[in-house]
């Protein structure tokens, strides 16, 4: 008995450890989807000439939300992961990456807002996002 007990605790540890869930920033399909309305938002502020198209972008995060749901995230966790300082410096970044890697910078409106209008039309996920 004393040798099961022990046993049973590991068991118990382990099957725990085996369901944490990761934390959402690496959630790939979801950290990449919050970042692709990010993105769309500061393409829609830094551009006279591109609007958003809102019903999507909030379709995208209530979608966005849902999956974090299925994956066993509750809304607390949720709304941690959108409204952190940390995270949202953290999503900066990462935005700035991708558009760096595509040629643009934030700073550079005229070529965010090309970078927009070339994203409207092929009908991208950020594009899908803005008119």
């Amino acid at each position: 008995m004393r040798i099961l007990v022990p046993l049973l605790s590991l068991a118990v540890l382990a099957g725990t450890a085996a369901l944490a869930k990761p934390p959402l920033r690496d959630v790939a399909q979801i950290d990449n989807g919050v970042m692709t309305v990010a993105i769309a938002d500061a393409i829609r502020k830094s551009c006279e000439d591109i609007n958003p198209r809102l019903i999507r972008a909030y379709s995208a995060l209530n979608a966005l939300k849902s999956m974090a749901r299925e994956r066993g995230y509750s809304d607390e966790e949720v709304e941690t992961y959108v409204t952190s300082k940390d995270e949202k410096a953290r999503m900066k970044a990462k935005a700035e990456r991708y558009l760096a890697s595509q040629g643009v910078t934030l700073d550079d409106r005229p070529g965010l807002c090309r970078f927009g209008r070339e994203q409207i039309a092929a009908e991208t996920a950020i594009g899908r996002l803005l008119r």
